[in-house]
């Protein structure tokens, strides 16, 4: 159960997100970009220093039929946010999951569990439930604000060529219109 006025403030902010980088507020939003904006580094494996062939090869297997299943690493380190992310997994997924980490960032959750390195890097890696459900909902709203889902059903849009265009995937898509209610209020 979500605060009185959290998921008004999250279609505020996922709106005024979109004005401040001079987007409408029907437009797709790139996480990568809204990261950038936040002043957040996006890393993938690739890029972290120091692994070797054998540990990417085991951070980002997937053979098509099983994936390496993290999804993104969250590291602080002094003033320094950064996202890591499992690059082997599709791209609506990775918008996702990205987003999923910048929210919360945005809403300054604390991790249940955080280690540090004695090189002082911070990985967060849980936080409470109430936390992951705070951060599933303003990351829908980022990727897909009602005022989007709405402009998508009146311009009878594809649903795949939206979730394409909006980097969601097909389920995200169908879970938005659902908890939205866009989906009852307009049918094709």
């Amino acid at each position: 159960m979500f605060k009185r006025g959290f998921k008004s403030w999250c279609e505020r902010f996922a709106t005024d997100k979109r004005q401040e980088l001079g987007l409408s507020s029907s437009d797709p939003l790139d996480a990568r970009l809204l990261a950038e904006n936040l002043g957040i580094k996006v890393w993938t494996p690739h890029d972290v220093p120091g692994l070797t062939q054998e540990h990417l090869n085991i951070l980002l297997h997937n053979d098509g039929k099983t994936a390496s299943d993290w999804s993104a690493v969250t590291l602080i380190v002094e003033d320094i946010k950064l996202v890591i992310l499992n690059s082997s997994h599709s791209l609506g997924r990775q918008s996702s999951d990205l987003m999923h980490e910048l929210s919360h960032l945005i809403l300054d959750h604390q991790s249940q569990e955080m280690n540090a390195s004695s090189e002082g890097v911070l990985m967060l890696s849980a936080y409470e439930k109430d936390q992951e459900d705070e951060a599933d909902w303003l990351s829908g709203c980022l990727l897909l604000p009602r005022e989007a889902l709405v402009s998508i059903m009146k311009q009878r849009l594809d649903l795949t060529i939206a979730a394409s265009d909006f980097r969601v995937s097909m389920s995200m898509l169908k879970y938005r219109m659902s908890m939205t209610g866009v989906a009852r209020q307009y049918t094709y």
